[in-house]
């Protein structure tokens, strides 16, 4: 099954990190953060990703260009000019960078990947958040409910698209600027082909119209997460999650 990640967009909240990188490649524990997402994923054997590129597309490209030689040693032989790796990392990872444009918003990156995802169930998140979901339960949620789009609720207090549930499904889907005690919108989302049709293009945000409609007819499901979960949206945020990670205490990684 294929694996969207949204990696595109400015990071503006988290200025301090994202003026020379894009926000998914800011670092936690000397890896980006895209990295830990995609290290869940293959945990679950989830291998095949799709990451859509806009703002320091670069960066990005040039991080899993020289992925392997990065995370091993090297033999270089000076006659010819020759590099070989030892003890490389061994991340059967299948990795499409696409260029979805620098300002194209979330459903827009999504509609551009049409073309990558195909016809087959997929799953997609954002390039900035972690957690210790268990995927393989998620999609058979998916599965067994029906729907359209499943969206993992979660219930930190925090600034995300509110949802209201009626038992496992979403009746309505908005903004907040505030949560106290209700459900949020956690990423972690899986989507079937057909819903690509539903947006228009470049400008529309995939929390907007299209999760608004698709609650409103009943086609929005949610696989409640009630255990750790965290977005990277603030240097507070960060500075949260590295620490965490320092101290080997980090729920997200499975994979440890």
């Amino acid at each position: 099954m294929k694996v969207v990640i949204l990696a595109g967009g400015l990071g503006t909240r988290l200025e301090e990190e994202t003026q020379s990188t894009p926000k998914p490649m800011v670092e936690i524990g000397r890896r980006p953060i895209l990295w830990h997402i995609m290290k869940l994923y293959a945990h679950f054997g989830y291998k095949e990703f799709i990451v859509a590129l806009g703002y320091k597309q670069e960066v990005v490209k040039d991080y899993f260009r020289f992925f392997v030689q990065r995370e091993s040693d090297l033999i270089i032989d000076l006659s010819d000019g020759s590099i070989s790796s030892h003890g490389a990392r061994q991340d059967d990872w299948t990795v499409s960078l696409v260029d979805t444009g620098l300002e194209t918003q979330t459903g827009g990156r999504l509609k551009r990947l049409r073309d990558w995802i195909g016809k087959e169930t997929f799953m997609m998140t954002y390039g900035d958040g972690v957690s210790d979901i268990d995927l393989k339960d998620l999609l058979a949620f998916h599965r067994s409910h029906g729907k359209l789009v499943t969206v993992t609720a979660v219930r930190p207090p925090a600034r995300f698209g509110a949802l209201t549930l009626d038992g496992d499904t979403v009746v309505s889907f908005g903004s907040t600027s505030q949560v106290a005690r209700g459900w949020i919108n956690g990423g972690f989302f899986v989507i079937e082909p057909a819903v690509l049709d539903r947006i228009e293009g470049d400008r529309i945000h995939w929390e907007g119209e299209p999760l608004k409609q698709l609650a409103a007819e009943g086609q929005l499901a949610a696989f409640k997460h009630t255990f750790f979960w965290q977005c990277m949206d603030t240097l507070r945020e960060k500075r949260l999650l590295e620490a965490l990670w320092e101290s080997g205490d980090s729920p997200w990684a499975l994979w440890r």
